[in-house]
């Protein structure tokens, strides 16, 4: 799906360019300019059917500066492992801007993975989204598949979905479930509500079972689906619509 686009014109008529940014209806943007109370680039304009460039003209209604309401993007990316999600490393490894060029610049990620983790990340350049998004008061859902080494007993899966202690604090409660399980290792699946630094990896650790494999799956409503690795996609609209109220109920 492609990403929502402004599709005004180089230039519109300025009653439309109103109704575009205020209340107003056309009609009444029209009856606005009739009595005097638009200006256009300092002047004041009442002639109605005047050509406007919203990229360039200055419009103001009752006092008040108009602008077209912006449209973001909004991207999944199936992160690879051994890349970094950073703008550049003086190590010189390789970060994800690599495949991410377009959106280098422009684009912001919703945290982060760690250099050898991989799976989904969120992009984009709606900076009230990424805060929400990183925000330790949304406890937004993120879901993960996990290899360890050993085989979890069920005791250790509950001491795990209960909260283990760490060295910076006990975890918080979280969800854990044995996916597969093989002679010398295990996959699992994690759903945790915090995101502190290496913390699958330390949890892991803690209770004598080392990661081998870190993939995240989802970030609350939104899935990697089947994306893979390198690739991304635009979020539909009735995903980013999901993901908002998922954040107003994780507050």
């Amino acid at each position: 799906m492609k990403p929502s686009k402004n599709l005004l014109p180089n230039q519109i008529r300025l009653h439309r360019l109103i109704a575009l940014c205020s209340e107003l209806s056309r009609r009444s943007a029209e009856k606005a300019i009739v009595e005097g109370r638009v200006l256009l680039n300092g002047k004041k304009v009442t002639a109605l059917g005047v050509l406007v460039s919203p990229e360039k003209d200055h419009v103001k209604l009752d006092g008040k500066s108009l602008q077209l309401p912006r449209s973001f993007s909004y991207v999944a990316f199936y992160k690879p492992p051994n890349m970094l999600v950073t703008r550049s490393d003086p190590e010189g490894r390789d970060t994800i801007w690599k495949l991410l060029e377009r959106w280098e610049g422009r684009l912001n990620t919703a945290g982060r993975l760690d250099f050898d983790s991989e799976g989904l990340l969120i992009l984009s350049d709606d900076g009230a989204l990424l805060h929400a998004l990183m925000h330790p008061s949304h406890e937004l859902w993120k879901t993960y598949r996990l290899k360890v080494q050993g085989l979890p007993s069920p005791e250790t899966l509950r001491k795990l979905k209960e909260g283990i202690k760490l060295e910076d604090g006990p975890t918080l409660p979280s969800k854990w479930k044995l996916l597969k399980a093989g002679d010398r290792h295990a996959w699992l699946e994690a759903s945790l509500r915090e995101g502190r630094n290496r913390q699958l990896r330390r949890m892991c650790e803690a209770v004598g079972h080392p990661l081998m494999r870190l993939k995240r799956v989802a970030v609350g409503p939104i899935t990697l689906g089947d994306l893979t690795r390198g690739k991304w996609r635009f979020l539909t609209p009735a995903e980013v619509k999901e993901l908002k109220s998922a954040l107003i109920k994780a507050t």
